[in-house]
């Protein structure tokens, strides 16, 4: 992005701000609520939603937990908790599919 558009991006959002009232103390007030929320959450399924595990369980849980699917399935790991944005290695000990013909086709073109 250039600094034209940026700077015009920043007045827009200035401007906006003054608008509604808000100030960056708000969104930094905001931002850091949320990231508190986020470091609560001690279960998730694929589809995002999340839980802390206090109170009643969500819906998604209760159904889930019903079709035979443990709640350990859903918990979240420490260590993707404590460094959000770096994406845990693999690990590849348990692979199913290792020394297969599945792990060893080559996927040409994919990705391009």
């Amino acid at each position: 992005m250039d600094e034209r558009k940026r700077e015009s991006i920043v007045a827009y959002l200035r401007r906006r701000m003054a608008e509604f009232g808000i100030k960056p103390e708000d969104i930094a007030t905001s931002i850091a609520a949320d990231q508190e929320r986020l470091r609560a959450v001690r279960f998730r399924d694929a589809s995002g939603n999340s839980w802390d595990g206090k109170g009643a369980p969500p819906q998604w849980v209760v159904q889930a937990t019903s079709a035979g699917q443990s709640l350990e399935h859903f918990a979240i790991d420490s260590a993707s908790t404590q460094e959000p944005g770096k994406r845990a290695g693999a690990d590849w000990r348990n692979d199913p599919f290792a020394g297969t013909r599945l792990a060893k086709i080559k996927t040409e073109g994919v990705g391009a």
